[in-house]
């Protein structure tokens, strides 16, 4: 069995990731850590998981837990996460990061976008974990990146038609709507319930949302050449759950038929998206607790534009599941190994 420890167990991600492990054939939890809830059981602060994992959550100690542990998933804020990867990598570890440290491949974009770096040494290195587009690489890697959520969902939805030259690289526009939980489990004004409850609202409005440059370096290198995007996210009363409607504009005559076609044969290997048939579109319902991409396609002969719908669970093909998936692919195991359970419905 593979020891496994989970860096940052205290918030909807680190829940998500002992869910799933706990049904996982190959790997054992040995070690989980908390700042805030240090010295409870695991079990106590998510009741959920009574009698399948008791750990006592400790203070992150990478010395500590690189002991205990041969893969260490970090599931801790931006900074957070850079201040102890290199520890862990250094002790021999591997490691599937869950922050935003690792996923930009220029120093410069993060500090725009974030903070100047710690570690910009380790850019090189760590592998964007987006199985379905960087298997390989995975395969070989000591530090995955694991994609944010909206991320996941544009680029999947994205990724068929940019690499076969079928849409225009320029012009693409993508409206996004996430679940609450996407925010994360700190108290805040703009998640309580009265501020979210029966209310739609749209954020990060104007080009300044921190995944843009996520989706932008990997969309250009679907394409082949730079790529701007005009992202809009909203937030939308539900717990779990992210739907993108994406447009773009087709380079030649294409049916409904044809992309939908086109999609299934890019994918036609892929065990976590599922292409819908025609005249279908996907339901946020229908993916949440699965570690699937659903994705439906359609041309809309009146403006002449391609569109895509896209969704996910934020939490498991948008974090937690994909970073299992990402864990199994760098320990040589079955890719499905954890995930093969079907969402949830109703």
């Amino acid at each position: 069995m593979v020891r496994v420890a989970v860096v940052g167990a205290s918030g909807y991600t680190g829940v998500e990731l002992l869910r799933l492990l706990s049904n996982h054939p190959e790997v054992t939890v040995t070690c989980v850590t908390s700042e805030q809830s240090a010295g409870k059981p695991v079990s106590e602060v998510f009741p959920s998981l009574r009698g399948r994992c008791d750990l006592v959550l400790e203070n992150v100690e990478p010395v500590r837990v690189a002991e205990r542990a041969d893969f260490v998933f970090t599931a801790l804020p931006h900074k957070a996460a850079m201040e102890v990867v290199p520890t862990f990598l250094r002790l021999g570890c591997r490691v599937v990061d869950l922050s935003a440290d690792y996923r930009l491949h220029d120093a410069a974009e993060y500090a725009r976008w974030y903070e100047p770096h710690l570690n910009p040494h380790l850019l090189a290195e760590a592998v964007y974990g987006l199985p379905e587009l960087r298997r390989e690489q995975i395969v070989a890697a000591r530090l995955v990146a694991n994609p944010g959520c909206y991320p996941t969902s544009i680029i999947l939805g994205l990724a068929p038609l940019l690499r076969g030259g079928l849409i225009d690289a320029a012009g693409l526009i993508a409206d996004a709507k996430s679940g609450v939980s996407g925010a994360g489990r700190g108290a805040k004004v703009d998640s309580l319930f009265c501020e979210v409850n029966e209310s739609f609202r749209a954020y990060g409005v104007g080009g300044v949302h921190r995944h843009i440059p996520e989706i932008e370096q990997e969309l250009s290198l679907l394409a082949g050449k730079g790529v701007t995007i005009a992202f809009t996210p909203h937030l939308v009363p539900m717990d779990r759950g992210i739907l993108s409607t994406i447009y773009a504009v087709p380079l030649r005559a294409l049916s409904t038929a044809d992309l939908v076609e086109h999609c299934r044969q890019f994918y036609a290997a892929e065990p976590f998206v599922r292409v819908l048939p025609e005249g279908s579109f996907p339901s946020t319902l229908h993916v949440r607790g699965g570690n699937f991409c659903d994705i439906g396609v359609t041309i809309d002969p009146r403006s002449g534009r391609v569109i895509v719908v896209s969704a996910i669970d934020n939490l498991v093909k948008g974090a937690a599941g994909q970073a299992v998936q990402n864990m199994n692919l760098m320990l040589g195991l079955d890719e499905r190994a954890g995930l093969t359970g079907l969402p949830l419905f109703p």
